[in-house]
């Protein structure tokens, strides 16, 4: 059953054991950072939590990568 989280104060649908980045990539978001230096934009890269392009802040907690961490209920998800 399908459920809903938010990021930076927009619903996304997020289908059971899907990542926070895969609900992301569903909902058409691509980037969600830049980088330091250039303003770049970063979002899904690897995939596999190797590289550190897709860090999110999830409900205040420091910044997580997005293709390793499971979407919860209710979770608050915000980029920068």
């Amino acid at each position: 059953m399908t459920f809903q989280i938010t990021i930076d104060g927009r619903a996304v649908p997020v289908e059971p054991g899907q990542t926070i980045g895969a609900a992301l990539h569903a909902a058409g978001v691509r980037a969600w950072r830049t980088t330091r230096f250039g303003g770049r934009p970063r979002g899904l890269f690897c995939g596999i939590g190797v590289c550190f392009d897709c860090l999110i802040t999830v409900n205040g907690r420091p910044p997580e990568r997005a293709c390793l961490l499971e979407a919860r209920p209710g979770d608050e998800v915000t980029t920068s």
